[in-house]
């Protein structure tokens, strides 16, 4: 069953030159990536790149450190999130997330253990922290049927098998996302089942440096992509019959052709559809002097998320006082956040601190002040107040996390709303807005 890295075929270092973030330059490579398009413009705005090998290499060490620090013998992962994190490898990522057929062990000496589908084996090859090839991590419905709990009994002796080899007696075992089969499985097979997702969301939650670089040119490419879904909408919109839709395509299309990956929701939304917020887009025609508001939960290049939304106002009318006051309000909101961000702030002070919403914007308010982001929306979580649960948040802000703050200005029973959300960097001293995309100066009275 199992496949050891050292029988399977290994990349040729021959086969032609390396790119500037370490993946081989040959047009028939297995790993997903940047597109050529995104290496130039990131080149021509002077990014450096990250070295892909250093962090592979350090996410993995990250992972084996917080398993000693908890006493673990491993974690067990099936959320298609943290095998990215801790593989950097991919097979169908949103059919993955609810058909789980992919698992990824890591133990505790940093033996690292894939379960893939049995015939596409080579798509983690390119990964030499990866020691084992498995298959059969599939125990779902659809392809278990009645036999679920055979099929999960099966995996589970496998996972004692490396175990045994990589982890002694220690049999606090970590899960992050496990069905209902799997997991009496692991306990039957006398494992202790642990929280995996506290330990997968901590590490997560700080970036390394070439995490950060990476990050940036992700950034940069959806920056790019909303340039582009701009531009379309303010030619398009006036000349008539264009929808959220074709808007929200545009966006899709851009971050496809820089090699990025999915968008995780369709949040656009025109005109009175914008308030309330979360509906979202369809084949509403966009009209003249409206609202369009976004957010883009785009997870991009090298598998990162940029999750920021802007508000603009397309038309060559004036937008009214309101929205005006409303969006210079939304700017207040997240800018004093930002100014709050420091190492050891905090969630507590983050979350009663700060600017507060205007009592006609409050009922609905976004569900969040900030919140972290990675290769998705992760932890940390900083609520408003009237959502603060004691003991879930007791945790304070690390340099090297990135957090995306929100606001969300949408005046109850009005006709539209304003939502803008900025990605910044947590330094040593302070925070670094990762976001440089412009505020419409329609809105903001400029």
């Amino acid at each position: 069953m199992a496949q050891h890295y050292s029988e399977r075929r290994k990349i040729d270092p021959n086969r032609g030159d390396r790119l500037g973030d370490g993946t081989p330059n040959d047009n028939d490579r297995v790993e997903i990536g940047p597109t050529q398009l995104a290496f130039r413009e990131w080149e021509a705005a002077g990014l450096s790149l990250p070295n892909l090998e250093r962090m592979r290499a350090d996410r993995l060490e990250r992972i084996v450190k917080a398993l000693a620090a908890r006493g673990y013998g491993g974690i067990l992962m099936f959320d298609p999130m943290n095998i990215r994190y801790a593989t950097d490898t991919t097979n169908m990522q949103l059919w993955n997330a609810h058909n789980p057929f992919r698992a990824c062990l890591v133990c505790a000496d940093g033996h690292m253990v894939i379960w893939e589908y049995k015939n596409a084996p080579f798509l983690v090859s390119f990964n030499p922290l990866i020691r084992e090839i498995r298959a059969g991590a599939s125990f779902f419905y659809a392809v278990s049927g009645d036999l679920g709990d055979r099929d999960a009994t099966s995996f589970a002796g496998q996972v004692e098998e490396v175990m045994r080899a990589h982890a002694g007696a220690n049999r606090r075992l970590a899960v992050d996302k496990i069905q209902i089969h799997g997991l009496r499985a692991l306990e039957r097979a006398g494992f202790e089942v642990m929280e995996g997702e506290e330990l997968t969301e901590r590490t997560r939650a700080i970036k390394g440096p070439d995490e950060i670089l990476a990050m940036r040119c992700a950034h940069h490419a959806c920056e790019s992509a909303i340039a582009e879904m701009e531009a379309f909408t303010r030619q398009n919109v006036p000349l008539g019959g264009v929808s959220e839709d074709d808007i929200w395509a545009e966006l899709h299309k851009s971050n496809i052709r820089r090699g990025g990956e999915w968008i995780e929701t369709r949040l656009l939304a025109s005109g009175p559809r914008t308030n309330p917020w979360f509906q979202e887009c369809g084949p509403r025609i966009v009209q003249p002097n409206e609202i369009v508001a976004f957010d883009t939960d785009l997870i991009g290049s090298y598998g990162i998320c940029i999750d920021i939304s802007r508000t603009w106002w397309v038309g060559g009318e004036r937008p009214t006082n309101a929205m005006i006051s409303a969006m210079n309000h939304a700017l207040d909101h997240i800018r004093d956040h930002q100014a709050r961000l420091r190492p050891g702030v905090s969630i507590r002070e983050l979350v009663f601190g700060g600017h507060k919403l205007e009592g006609q914007y409050w009922a609905q308010k976004y569900s969040c002040k900030m919140h972290g982001v990675g290769l998705c929306d992760e932890w940390p979580y900083v609520p408003y107040p009237d959502a603060w649960a004691e003991g879930a948040f007791d945790h304070v802000i690390e340099e090297g996390m990135v957090i995306c703050t929100e606001a969300l200005v949408s005046p109850e029973g009005g006709d539209f709303s304003i939502k803008i959300e900025d990605q910044v960097l947590v330094t040593a001293d302070g925070c670094e807005n990762l976001t440089t995309y412009p505020f419409d100066p329609a809105l903001v009275g400029g």
